[in-house]
């Protein structure tokens, strides 16, 4: 582990930058698009584009990387990333913030999956649950950074715009600084979406409507906290306490999943973070327990990827886990981009409290769903669980679980080559007793 991490500091180092700039970004355009009057319905449907920027990302970098190599395509995707805030800066209108928000998501998409797969190939399968965690810890403690980083400067300004670019271009010196070795990565194969619903109904529309709500907080959450007054201080304090709520409740509940189930888990996340949504409408946001609900909020509604992911994995082989991975990344960067659009539509229509409305109804219906599917179902519990894992948002990162070990693989294989070898033993059985049986007739 410690060889393993003294190899990757500046991997870990580089990804935390880019973090940084990747939760300032966000914010800091929400809050922008405010100040600016573009609209609510208009600012989610141009926040939207990130999402759909890691659609397409996901599908085509890893041809990137085949083509050209992962140094390569590591520059040249953190320079895009890098310039299309600054023409955010320059040209303030949604359309072009679109544009680039589309971009962004893109180039993000192929910084991750380069980076993970640098760490994947020095990982081994005692350390890569252990090198996992670490890694969503560095990520998810960068984006909260982030949101504090809004406080540099006037958001009004160009500051904080060129603040993101520096920080993705110095994110380029220790990450290519200390590739000593280009890894191997392979083609990144996919479970159909049908064929992953018929095996876990719940993992893929709990990772649609998840993908949903964490759309709406991550990219609608700065714009309500402008749109009812809040200051820039207040707002950065406002997300980071949503997305740090959402780190701290990963490991309790993961816990809690590996002794009662995933199913219930799912249901009693579902329904609390609905109920305190529901709540949180009523607040003005003057409440000196306003921070602790915003975070109760976050707590019980991010945790949910992992834990429909995980949820997912208990009814498949490890063959098949990896690549299901892709599947699972798809659909909640699907329901992310309808996230978005939906919270903002809302909040148009009833107003700025309806953002916590929109969060409470979609994590609400997974509850709904995960209650059906337990009558239809009995769900996997105790030893026949994998050990839990927070996930990361890639295909490539899903690889680094421990739930893929290598003598799991083996044992897998052998049993698929045990099968095939017993068909060819009864095939030659047969085709010699034909023979047979022909030649006594030919006799």
């Amino acid at each position: 582990m410690l060889s393993v991490l003294g190899n990757c500091w500046a991997l870990f180092l580089g990804m935390g930058l880019i973090m940084l700039g990747n939760g300032l970004q966000g914010t800091l355009l929400g809050v922008r698009a405010s100040l600016e009057n573009f609209g609510t319905t208009v600012t989610g449907m141009m926040m939207s584009g990130y999402f759909l920027g890691l659609i397409f990302g996901c599908n085509f970098v890893p041809r990137m990387v085949w083509h050209v190599g992962h140094v390569r395509t590591f520059g040249a995707l953190a320079s895009l990333a890098s310039t299309s805030i600054l023409v955010q800066a320059v040209f303030v209108d949604p359309w072009i913030w679109w544009a680039m928000r589309l971009v962004t998501g893109f180039a993000y998409s192929g910084l991750y999956i380069v980076a993970e797969s640098w760490l994947n190939d020095s990982a081994d399968n005692s350390s890569r649950g252990q090198i996992l965690s670490l890694y969503m810890l560095v990520s998810l403690g960068g984006m909260a950074g982030g949101q504090m980083l809004l406080n540099a400067a006037e958001p009004s300004g160009f500051q904080l715009f060129v603040l993101v670019s520096l920080l993705i271009s110095l994110a380029l010196v220790p990450i290519l600084l200390s590739a000593t070795r280009a890894p191997f990565i392979g083609a990144i194969e996919r479970v159909g979406i049908i064929s992953l619903y018929r095996v876990s109904p719940l993992g893929v529309v709990g990772m649609v409507v998840i993908g949903m709500a964490m759309g709406a907080i991550l990219a609608m959450g700065a714009v309500y906290a402008t749109d009812v007054g809040m200051t820039v201080r207040e707002v950065s304090f406002f997300m980071t306490a949503m997305i740090l709520g959402g780190f701290l409740f990963q490991y309790p509940l993961g816990w809690l999943s590996d002794r009662i189930g995933r199913r219930k888990v799912i249901c009693l996340s579902c329904f609390s973070g609905a109920l305190i949504s529901f709540l949180a409408m009523g607040l003005t946001g003057q409440e000196s327990y306003f921070l602790v609900v915003i975070a109760a909020v976050g707590g019980f509604s991010l945790p949910l990827y992992a834990l429909c992911g995980v949820h997912t994995n208990d009814y498949l082989t490890p063959t098949q886990m990896v690549a299901a991975s892709g599947t699972l990344v798809l659909l909640s960067s699907v329901g992310a981009t309808a996230g978005s659009p939906i919270a903002a539509l809302a909040m148009e229509i009833f107003g700025p409290q309806a953002f916590y409305g929109t969060i409470g109804c979609m994590l609400s219906g997974v509850a709904g769903f995960a209650l059906w599917r337990s009558t239809r179902r009995t769900a996997v519990v105790g030893a026949e669980q994998g050990e839990f894992v927070v996930m990361a948002s890639t295909p490539l990162a899903a690889s680094l679980k421990p739930d893929v070990a290598l003598e799991d693989l083996e044992a897998a294989i052998d049993e698929d080559r045990e099968d095939i070898l017993t068909s060819f033993d009864e095939l030659a059985k047969d085709l010699e007793a034909a023979q047979d049986e022909n030649s006594e007739t030919g006799q």
